[in-house]
């Protein structure tokens, strides 16, 4: 082929010499002419070599090479039918022979027979693509839209069994390929017979298998891809839910992250996902009501919800209701009495009161009141020190207040020891 490009070339100048000479312009195109179909015989003979082996019922490999071959070295021939239409059978024959071969339990790479559909479905798409570009006066009469179409439509779940194969070996992004291909046909004009959309029970599986492939590559924009229609698949809508917040979270889009999230928790209140995320949200806005009232729709649902109980007492004790936050945390304790922020709640609250106290510089007149606080919330702050060992940044600071104004020798020479191990 490059010996024809290098002829061609030749041809081209040797006619410009011709032409400076006063030879006739019929001579040129001849030339031409004569080059081009140099070039057409030599893709001719390939693509009747191709066809002969298909005929010949082996060596599908090679028919499949020589097609290839001719895409990659002239973009001309990419928009040729014919090489796409050959190209096709080449791999519908090695399809075949796959297909016959696993029917009769013989051994055959299952991911290859997968990624023989999906290169039919590719090949086909791009042909129709060629196939249904509008003649000179402007009809469009594709020549191999149905046959194409009819032969792949029976074809078409290998790519959802192809795809989940992906996901059950943890290959997402394989896994994501096949479904995209399964789900675009939806789209495709070579299928618009079909209705996919409409028509086939699968699709909102597909998308969800999808969304999922992309969440597990952590590819937001894939993720959004097929969402909506992932959300029809109701047995997993959770789990599309929080993926979708995922992906929105990643491309910091705040008001769509905090609207999904709002719309999971309205629908699985209870899950593990939404609630905590929307409200660390506005915890961390310092929109203390609003995680108060996302606490209540919940705890409505769910009266004995630990979580929202937990989130429930860190907002009263951040908007200062301190008698709401020991109450919230008294409850959480009687339900789980390991639960160790309850017990660090309650102690936090009265050590700001004795902190508000001291800050008067009035230590005669408000001492009682501080000893009683200070003794109050010894106990629960011993607890989350035994619950929460490793947290010394919190406990152990609080302790050393504790035992310094509680005149207890013995535990502040202790906490002190700890605090100054700590800082070494």
């Amino acid at each position: 082929m490059d010996w024809l490009f290098g002829q061609s070339v030749f041809f081209a100048y040797f006619c410009r010499r011709l032409y400076k000479k006063g030879m006739k312009i019929r001579i040129i195109l001849i030339t031409i002419g004569l080059a081009s179909s140099l070039l057409c015989t030599a893709q001719r003979k390939e693509i009747a070599q191709a066809q002969a082996y298909i005929k010949s019922g082996k060596d599908f490999d090679k028919a499949e090479k020589l097609m290839t071959g001719l895409l990659a070295k002239d973009s001309v021939n990419r928009q040729n039918k014919k090489i796409y239409f050959t190209w096709f059978e080449t791999v519908r024959m090695q399809y075949e022979a796959a297909n016959e071969k696993l029917y009769l339990r013989q051994k055959y790479d299952t991911v290859q027979f997968f990624n023989l559909v999906r290169k039919m479905f590719q090949i086909a798409e791009t042909l129709d693509s060629l196939d249904a570009r509008p003649d000179k006066k402007g009809r469009v009469r594709p020549e191999y839209r149905k046959g194409r179409a009819e032969y792949l439509h029976h074809l078409r779940r290998n790519l959802y069994y192809g795809g989940t194969f992906q996901v059950r070996k943890g290959r997402y992004g394989e896994a994501f390929g096949f479904l995209e291909t399964f789900l675009d046909a939806a789209r495709e004009p070579l299928f618009t017979a079909y209705d996919y959309l409409t028509t086939d029970t699968l699709m909102p599986q597909a998308a969800y298998w999808a969304t999922f492939s992309a969440y597990r590559l952590q590819h937001p924009d894939s993720v959004l891809r097929y969402h909506e229609l992932a959300l029809k698949d109701t047995a997993r809508r959770e789990f599309t839910l929080q993926y979708v917040c995922e992906a929105l979270r990643q491309r910091q889009c705040d008001s769509a992250y905090v609207a999904m999230l709002r719309e999971g928790f309205d629908i699985f209140p209870t899950h593990h996902y939404f609630f905590p995320h929307l409200a660390d949200y506005y915890t961390q806005r310092g929109d203390y009501d609003k995680v108060l009232a996302l606490c209540e729709e919940g705890l409505s649902a769910a009266p004995d919800n630990q979580l929202m109980l937990l989130a429930k007492s860190v907002a009263q004790l951040n908007k200062g209701d301190d008698e709401g936050c020991i109450n919230t945390s008294e409850r959480l304790i009687a339900l789980n009495d390991t639960l160790a922020e309850a017990y660090f709640n309650i102690a936090t609250v009265k050590l700001n009161k004795a902190l508000e106290l001291e800050r008067e510089n009035e230590p005669r007149k408000n001492r009682k009141q501080l000893t009683a606080l200070y003794t109050e919330a010894r106990p629960y702050m011993e607890a989350f020190r035994k619950l929460s060992p490793a947290d010394k940044p919190r406990w152990a600071p609080a302790l050393y207040r504790i035992y310094l104004n509680l005149n207890m020798g013995k535990q502040f020479e202790e906490i002190d020891r700890v605090m100054r191990k700590a800082k070494s």
